[in-house]
């Protein structure tokens, strides 16, 4: 309970510290009886002249004497008076001052009537005004919230700003703290800036602040600059705060880092993917780029009869063939997690190099089974969480090559992280097109290479060749595994009269087509020699045979290798 009232001295700063006053008493007879220093400073008038004279014959000009007078004579009939007297300092000049004079009606001891002056200087006056009706416009306009905090952190005023964005009339707020209109953590940070700022003088400039507008479900993001007020006398009276709802340039800045960290990606993509034609080197190699750029964990799952090089396996029109996961990715854990869906009789993630099959009704059969980007938001069901407890939001994507779906990727967002949105399937689907490109270029490279491959193998003698009479020992060793298939080749041809032929020969170029190319060679050679001809017959037949082999420029140099 506070005590009671005592003396004591005002603290400096206020309102006589902004405003001069001063005053003076009228006596019975209409007559100046006091005069106060205040008045002889601010009027210019010292008390020796004004004491015992009629105020309107001594001060006020001449053409006002009459209207003086009548007023002196109400006010000493007990009535108030305001308003504003023009005066002059010096006796018969002219008038060069203007006073606000409040007059109340009093009596002496006599119990006659007398009245008390108060004195305004006008000019002071004016400027309070002036400056007040400035604040009021600048607090009242401002598109920006605008709040007045006491020196025991409660408002004292708020602006209609203020108060339109978080409902209710603007004096509703005054008492409140930061904890009445912000949620508890934000709240408790405003309140130690506005306690800091109180306390050092130093301001606060654009602190973030998060809260819920009432009637909204979006989150809102304010920026909160906090400086503190002082009186006159330079004492702390307060601290003020200016918000501005900055939620539409945080989403604009993050849209526009999202649009640059995508471009990154693509760019890093392009540079990256397809520099292997090995299909798990391009998986992996697609996983590297998105993983933690673009998501928190991905995979990759392949058609199995495409890795084993079947045309069209049954079951890919509607995604029910098997896959087999090539690729897997995780910022969050080294270990796979579980997704999307759940293969069929599958009860643990699917691990790299394990084949299985998704559900027909699951969003990544869907996927696989209309060419779309599916997007699985993370949300809790009866049996427990949809995607896991760390998973909440996942795309699956199909891999489409050359209108060929070739397999699936699956993008995901642990909690924490923004779930994906219309932007981020786009960027998806190109990161997955490009790397399905490069996934069916390698397949058909391999497939390829391993038909030439076969046939080269089928050209050449089976094991070590045999020849009476001859101890024959060979060796067929490609110098790269890029080199593997080509056009060289060995024979050895036995010939009437117990002779041996031994062939080495070199067509230019690699795979299949010089593969084509030494076999039409080895069947000359092997024909022209079984006619008993002489080595240089037989090579001079095969060079005019070796000129005959394509149409083409492949075909020229095949033969320029046949007969060197």
């Amino acid at each position: 309970m506070p005590g009671p009232p005592v003396w004591q001295s005002s603290r400096p700063g206020s309102i006589y510290d902004y405003i001069r006053v001063a005053s003076f008493s009228l006596g019975p007879d209409g007559r100046i009886d006091q005069w106060s220093e205040r008045a002889e400073q601010m009027l210019g008038i010292p008390a020796r002249y004004a004491i015992g004279k009629n105020p309107v014959e001594a001060f006020v000009p001449s053409e006002l004497h009459e209207t003086g007078h009548r007023k002196v004579s109400e006010i000493l009939d007990g009535r108030e008076w305001t308003g504003l007297v023009p005066y002059r300092r010096q006796e018969g000049g002219e008038a060069d001052g203007l006073a606000e004079i409040y007059v109340m009606p009093s009596r002496n001891e006599e119990g006659e009537r007398a009245a008390v002056c108060v004195c305004v200087d006008v000019r002071a006056l004016r400027g309070i005004e002036t400056d007040l009706a400035a604040s009021q416009a600048v607090f009242g306009q401002s598109p920006m919230g605008f709040t007045l905090f006491g020196t025991d952190l409660k408002l004292l005023r708020v602006n209609e700003r203020f108060a339109t964005v978080f409902g209710g009339p603007a004096s509703k707020y005054r008492g409140c703290t930061p904890h009445d209109f912000l949620p508890r953590s934000e709240a408790d940070r405003m309140a130690a800036a506005l306690r800091r700022v109180l306390d050092t003088g130093e301001p606060v400039t654009e602190m973030q602040l998060v809260g819920l507008v009432p009637g909204e479900e979006d989150r809102h993001r304010w920026s909160v600059s906090l400086y503190r007020l002082h009186g006159a006398s330079g004492r702390p009276i307060g601290v003020a705060a200016l918000a501005a709802d900055v939620t539409g340039r945080r989403r604009a800045e993050r849209e526009a880092a999202n649009a640059r960290r995508n471009l990154a990606l693509l760019n890093e993509a392009g540079a990256r993917i397809g520099n292997s034609l090995d299909l798990e080197t391009t998986a992996r190699t697609l996983l590297d780029v998105a993983v933690p750029q673009f998501c928190d964990l991905a995979s990759v799952d392949l058609y199995q009869g495409l890795l084993s090089n079947d045309e069209a396996p049954p079951g890919m029109s509607d995604g029910s063939a098997e896959l087999r996961r090539v690729a897997f990715a995780s910022a969050v854990s080294d270990a796979p997690l579980a997704t999307a869906s759940v293969p069929e009789d599958a009860s643990d993630p699917i691990a790299v190099g394990a084949v299985h099959r998704y559900p027909f009704n699951s969003p990544c059969a869907g996927a696989l089974r209309t060419a779309q980007a599916q997007i699985v938001p993370g949300r809790e069901s009866d049996d427990g969480p949809e995607l896991g407890p760390v998973v909440h939001s996942t795309l699956a994507v199909p891999m489409v090559a050359r209108d060929t779906v070739v397999g699936l990727v699956q993008f995901s967002r642990t909690k924490g992280s923004e779930p994906f949105g219309e932007r981020d399937t786009a960027l998806a689907v190109e990161l997955a097109a490009r790397a399905a490109v490069c996934i069916d270029n390698a397949r058909l490279y391999r497939r390829e290479h391993e038909r030439a491959l076969i046939l080269q193998r089928s050209l050449l003698p089976p094991g070590d060749p045999e020849a009476a009479g001859l101890d024959i020992a060979c060796r067929y060793l490609p110098g790269t595994t890029a080199t593997e298939v080509g056009g060289d080749w060995f024979d050895v041809i036995e010939l009437p009269g117990h002779r041996t032929a031994l062939v080495v020969g070199d067509v230019m170029g690699r795979g299949l087509r010089a593969a084509v190319a030494m076999g039409e060679l080895r069947t000359a050679v092997r024909t022209l020699a079984l006619l008993d001809l002489e080595p240089a017959e037989v090579l001079s037949a095969l060079d005019e045979i070796a000129r005959g082999l394509g149409g083409d420029g492949d075909g020229r140099r095949g033969a320029r290798a046949a007969r060197g």
